[in-house]
């Protein structure tokens, strides 16, 4: 598969919500038990825009020896990611005192590209807004971002492994990113519910066919 840009955009959230049932009258149920529709997510609305900004910069980075992950819960179930600070030891930091803050709670997936990724952590829900700050950490001349992999989005103007807040988990098998974007982690529990989230985008649009909330990202030392 051709290389395809993971820069930070502009999209217009898409807001149809998903219903009915299982054909035998039945719903699944999703996360906290609420009945889901025929796409095995719960029906939700979009959260407000928030503003962007406004966060301030880890102190230092973290530490190779540490364990960390996120738990991140959506209306279509939970997904938890591994966080590797080996790989990025700045934006794991950040990823994990944003999550600490509550930055990512109430916030979308507002660009999913079946077969590629599912891209989030953007407060304004436009595909534009960051946390305020960067952080730099080049990935390996020989990263892949095969399905699992969680790295963040940047800029075409921007230096390869420069981070704010969107981040993204590749859907497909391999595919073919350059060296640009900084690996964080992968999916260590819940990649079905990834899987899940990754069919619901407009192929041509790339823009999430319902509303795919992120409720709440936990962090956990």
């Amino acid at each position: 598969m051709p290389a395809r840009a993971l820069a930070l955009f502009l999209v217009v959230v898409a807001c149809a919500g998903c219903g009915g049932g299982d054909d035998d009258g039945e719903e699944e149920a999703v996360g906290n038990g609420t009945p889901a529709g025929e796409t095995g997510c719960r029906e939700v609305d979009a959260p407000e825009p928030k503003a962007e900004g406004g966060q301030e910069r880890p102190e230092a980075p973290l530490g190779g020896s540490e364990r960390a992950e996120l738990v991140v819960r959506t209306n279509c179930g939970d997904f938890t990611i591994r966080l590797d600070p080996t790989s990025a030891p700045n934006t794991t930091a950040s990823l994990l005192k944003l999550a600490e803050n509550g930055y990512f709670d109430d916030t979308i997936f507002h660009r999913i590209v079946p077969g590629f990724v599912i891209q989030g952590g953007d407060p304004t829900g436009t595909g534009t807004g960051g946390p305020g700050y960067s952080t730099v950490d080049r990935p390996k001349p020989d990263a892949r971002y095969t399905k699992g992999v969680v790295a963040m989005a940047k800029t075409a103007q921007e230096p390869p492994g420069t981070s704010g807040s969107q981040f993204f988990v590749v859907t497909g098998d391999d595919v073919g990113l350059p060296p640009e974007y900084a690996i964080v982690g992968e999916v260590s529990a819940g990649l079905d519910v990834v899987e899940r989230i990754g069919t619901l985008g407009d192929p041509n649009t790339e823009r999430p066919t319902q509303p795919v909330v992120i409720e709440q990202v936990t962090a956990r030392r």
